[in-house]
């Protein structure tokens, strides 16, 4: 793969990745390090409003917060060589691509962290 030659020179797309790279690693650990083993499959993973008010909650295992943590990372090597490609192309795409990028891996934090909390 080409990197383009001033991709790392930008300051704002160091500033960007640096951030992204930050929040992704945080969330991954917060989420790990907040799963506790003996909880077996006792996580709440669902919350369906049209079942009733007892039966909302879906438990599930760990399993999907592995997941969570897996997936902030893939989405921060997805966007980040999806900005390198563009970057040649125009600068302000690369950018846009990381500041979405940023919003994808807050959500991914927050979700995960709000469906850990609900213990």
């Amino acid at each position: 793969m080409h990197i383009p030659k001033h991709y790392f020179h930008d300051r704002l797309v160091l500033l960007l990745l640096s951030i992204n790279s930050f929040i992704a690693i945080l969330g991954s650990l917060m989420t790990l390090l907040c799963l506790d083993g003996s909880r077996g499959d006792n996580y709440i993973v669902q919350y369906r409003q049209n079942i009733g008010l007892l039966s909302a909650f879906k438990a599930g295992g760990s399993g999907t917060f592995l997941g969570f943590a897996l997936f902030s990372i893939a989405v921060l090597i997805f966007h980040t060589v999806l900005s390198m490609r563009v970057y040649s192309v125009q600068r302000q795409f690369a950018v846009v691509i990381l500041v979405l990028c940023l919003l994808l891996l807050v959500l991914i934090l927050l979700v995960s962290n709000a469906l850990l909390v609900q213990r």
